[in-house]
């Protein structure tokens, strides 16, 4: 097992005595090599620095048309020298700082983007992993949408596409098939992650394009029954209840017109860490525990499953030593906390053999 500390070494949000400290929505963190926390805040389109103790030191950005300005900040990525690409649209673009707060310029994408990029990220070189949902030309929840990923250079120009992944399966009035899968393409560092959630398999590209591994596991009890079903109907409806946008929806959901995959995903989420592991998070049943991330170090060998028994924080980085997350509270404030973590040390070979000697001689 990978653990987390108790309490976090990191905290700061919702403190109304300070308004450097009250985020509208977070829609970006990052860690500095000092320890100190890059974040993005999406009313005010800043991004706000803190330091190791959480006080507020600086801040860049605002909102507007013109230079280090964000019409719609969205994501951040932290880059080697400390370096800040945040993202912004429409048209998709990325607002690169320093750390010190100066605007150093802003890369566009060509051809544009109108929307922004949902997947992927910005790699140590400033090489970017950006993706275009392209839907399928009739939602009969039959033919699955598909992601295009594609490659851009530092400077915004497309240099390839470099995949096109199936994803999610909608239907006429909108709606996902439930239990669909999706397409996930992560992007960090020097690696590239692509997959698709009907498979229990990752594919790990370097920052030259090429395939380096591919992270593979074993996952039982995949088929979706009846109760299944039901349960996530049964909690869709209490989610929705009451909400003017979920009438037609939620009409459909009760009436049984939304069709549900045969099988659960493999898994949801993959985040690469900023020392290489790879973070893969199962999928959850409904009304299931939750899951546990699995780590993978940098050569897709598994190293353990990570107990968190923080709630209501959702992931935004992986450390060597740290997880960066945000809590969400009943109210919807955020928090940023950033928890130790502890991961046990590989066995190596000579290890291994030295202790299964030491055990069969203790049994004998």
């Amino acid at each position: 097992m990978c653990t987390l500390g108790d309490e976090p070494i990191f905290r700061v949000g919702n403190d109304e005595s300070d308004e450097a400290t009250w985020f509208s929505t977070v829609r970006g963190v990052g860690r500095l090599s000092d320890g100190s926390v890059a974040v993005l805040d999406r009313l005010s389109a800043e991004i706000r620095i803190f330091d190791a103790n959480g006080r507020h030191v600086r801040s860049m950005g605002r909102r507007g048309e013109g230079p280090g300005e964000f019409r719609s900040a969205w994501k951040l990525w932290v880059l080697p020298g400390d370096t800040l690409w945040a993202g912004d649209y429409r048209p998709w673009r990325y607002n690169v700082f320093t750390a010190d707060g100066e605007w150093v310029r802003a890369v566009e994408m060509q051809p544009p983007y109108i929307n922004p990029s949902r997947r992927g990220g910005v790699l140590d070189t400033g090489v970017s992993i950006t993706t275009i949902d392209k839907r399928a030309e009739l939602r009969d929840y039959q033919v699955p949408d598909t992601v295009e990923v594609e490659v851009h250079g530092r400077d915004g120009q497309r240099l390839a596409t470099l995949d096109r992944i199936l994803h999610t399966v909608y239907g006429p009035i909108g709606m996902y098939q439930i239990f669909t899968p999706s397409g996930v393409i992560e992007a960090k560092g020097h690696t590239i992650a692509l997959g698709r959630t009907t498979d229990a398999e990752v594919r790990l590209l370097d920052d030259e394009l090429r395939l380096r591994r591919i992270v593979r596991w074993s996952v039982s009890g995949r088929d979706v029954t009846r109760a299944d079903v039901r349960a996530w109907r049964d909690d869709y409806l209490e989610r929705t209840a009451g909400s003017p946008f979920q009438d037609e929806t939620a009409i459909a959901v009760e009436r049984n017109e939304v069709p549900a995959a045969d099988v659960f995903p493999a898994f949801s989420a993959v985040e690469i860490g900023r020392d290489g592991r790879v973070w893969i998070l199962p999928y959850q049943r409904p009304r299931a525990e939750p899951p546990r991330w699995m780590g993978f170090d940098a050569d897709g060998r598994f190293l353990c499953h990570l107990d968190n028994p923080h709630d209501g924080l959702t992931t935004y980085e992986f450390g060597a030593d740290y997880w960066l997350s945000v809590h969400t509270d009943e109210l919807g404030v955020e928090t940023v906390v950033v928890y130790e973590l502890a991961v046990p040390a590989p066995v190596s070979l000579h290890n291994l053999t030295h202790l299964t000697r030491h055990v069969t001689f203790a049994l004998l």
